[in-house]
């Protein structure tokens, strides 16, 4: 469809661009995450957590390999780790195959932290589904899944 100046409507520069669009939703929702963790007992998860909770192995990850997963350094993955450490989310254990390395693990405090965050996080998927249509919603997961194929070269 065009417009009376016989752009089409897709190209208005008045629009926000679409990674604009989608940087809102992420902040909005992880806003909405964050909150409702805190709302269940699990004080203190800030976004940045995320490079530990996403990317932690179910039996515990190295620190290199979160960092590496994350795309952080290790010293700033050390930092998060630490956090979490003293949140009670996450602990140091001995790894067993090397004695001077450390895996992180998930406490169960941790472990129920990141199930209730999948949780909410579907919820807040289903009340999208319910206020613009799951038609919708299945869409945009598609497209979505579709873009990161073609940026990540898949």
């Amino acid at each position: 469809m065009t417009t009376r100046s016989g752009k089409r409507a897709e190209d208005d520069e008045s629009k926000p661009p679409l990674p604009a669009l989608l940087a809102q939703v992420k902040d909005i929702t992880v806003e909405q995450l964050h909150q409702r963790l805190s709302e269940e007992g699990f004080e203190g998860i800030r976004f940045w957590h995320g490079s530990v909770f996403r990317f932690i192995d179910e039996d515990g990850s190295r620190l290199t390999a979160l960092a590496e997963r994350s795309g952080l350094t290790k010293q700033a993955i050390g930092e998060v780790v630490g956090e979490l450490e003293r949140y009670g989310y996450v602990e140091r254990t001995a790894d067993p195959d090397d004695r001077r390395a450390k895996i992180i693990r998930l406490t169960e405090r941790g472990r129920k932290g990141q199930v209730a965050a999948a949780r909410i996080l579907m919820d807040i998927e289903r009340r999208w589904a319910r206020h613009v249509g799951p038609d919708r919603i299945a869409t945009l997961r598609r497209t979505l899944e579709d873009v990161i194929g073609l940026e990540s070269g898949q």
